[in-house]
């Protein structure tokens, strides 16, 4: 059995996601943010020394796995396999370049964007040299959606999983909206899904959704 240590409104709510999508049986165990300085709470360090969230427990393995990207890899290999890197060559390089863009490329410049926005006198001043930034990454993002349905090619991955977190973080406060007409159905496409839906049930309030 899967434990999933989940912080609300954070990175975990896509292992919830995972989960459902592969049919793994899990537990939720949920935390929320201090409310003053929107931080994990302290109890989070007793399950892994940085105190973060995503976390997972396995039971049958007795295995700790922490970080985003470490964890899909684990469910993938877990799952022998089931939403990983496709057989063709050229798709399955794109689903390994999703896998670690995501969180490597894409989500420094809107957490930048969030910790300056929350600083007084210059901050939102400064965040207008940051917004260029994400535009170049958000016109990337729509010009491979646009030639193709998902981010691997022609079939669901968890590359996608990874993607959704930036990209809902983007529509919710760095800009992303129709004028990238593609990006936006994507979005539209995965909040659709089932699995998306029973995620959301069991991890409780997410604000990207």
């Amino acid at each position: 059995m899967i434990t999933v240590h989940h912080l609300e409104n954070s990175r975990s709510q896509r292992i919830l996601w995972m989960l459902e999508e592969l049919g793994m049986p899990y537990e939720v165990k949920r935390y929320e943010r201090n409310k003053a300085t929107m931080l994990a709470p302290p109890e989070l360090r007793a399950v892994h020394p940085l105190g973060k969230s995503p976390v997972i427990v396995d039971s049958d393995t007795s295995l700790t796995v922490a970080e985003t990207g470490a964890i899909i890899e684990y469910l993938v290999a877990k799952a022998g396999g089931r939403l990983g890197p496709p057989d063709d060559a050229e798709a399955a390089l794109r689903y390994r370049y999703f896998l670690h863009y995501a969180e490597g490329s894409l989500m420094p410049p809107l957490v930048m964007k969030l910790v300056l926005g929350r600083v007084p006198l210059f901050g939102k001043s400064a965040q207008k040299r940051i917004q260029p930034m994400i535009d170049v990454h958000l016109d990337f993002v729509e010009s491979e959606l646009a030639s193709r349905p998902w981010f691997a090619g022609e079939e669901f991955s968890a590359a996608d999983i990874m993607m959704s977190f930036p990209l809902e973080a983007a529509r919710d406060r760095a800009g992303l909206d129709g004028s990238r007409p593609a990006t936006s159905a994507w979005l539209e496409t995965i909040h659709a899904r089932p699995a998306y839906e029973a995620a959301l049930e069991r991890g409780g309030p997410y604000r990207y959704a």
